[in-house]
């Protein structure tokens, strides 16, 4: 059983978008940014109302730009996805979730010590240089599922 119904195509997607995000943060580092990927897909709350699969996630924009940064400004994520972050797709596909990224909706790299909120979301943790937010409380319980 997976967390979220997926092609091909979208293990390819998250794979370019761990590694556009978080290669520098090791194997660990792109797991998070992937579950937060999944999470979002999962989630049927917030901003993510209207996301319901994994190009959704990817491609979403708000406030007039890509949620993910990567998507406008980064090569890494218009290179061809590796072996190595394939798998690790369908790692997080499947079910792999740790905190702080657990039940994170949200992660950015402020290059400061991580706020205590984000956009009004509590903070979960910090994985190097990534801080990462989940819903508040009873905001969001298709996250916790």
């Amino acid at each position: 059983m997976t967390r979220v119904k997926h092609t091909s195509k979208d293990i390819d997607l998250i794979a370019r978008m761990m590694r556009a995000e978080a290669e520098g943060e090791g194997k660990l580092g792109m797991l998070m940014v992937g579950n937060v990927i999944i999470n979002r897909a999962v989630a049927d709350c917030l901003d993510f109302r209207d996301v319901r699969n994994i190009n959704d996630v990817i491609f979403q924009i708000q406030g007039g730009n890509y949620s993910f940064e990567a998507v406008q400004k980064g090569n890494l994520f218009y290179s061809p996805a590796r072996d190595l972050e394939r798998e690790l797709a369908r790692r997080v596909v499947k079910s792999w979730r740790q905190h702080p990224s657990k039940y994170a909706l949200w992660y950015f790299n402020p290059y400061a010590p991580c706020p205590p909120t984000w956009y009004g979301q509590p903070f979960a943790g910090q994985f190097k240089l990534h801080c990462y937010y989940e819903p508040q409380a009873n905001t969001c319980d298709s996250v916790y599922r």
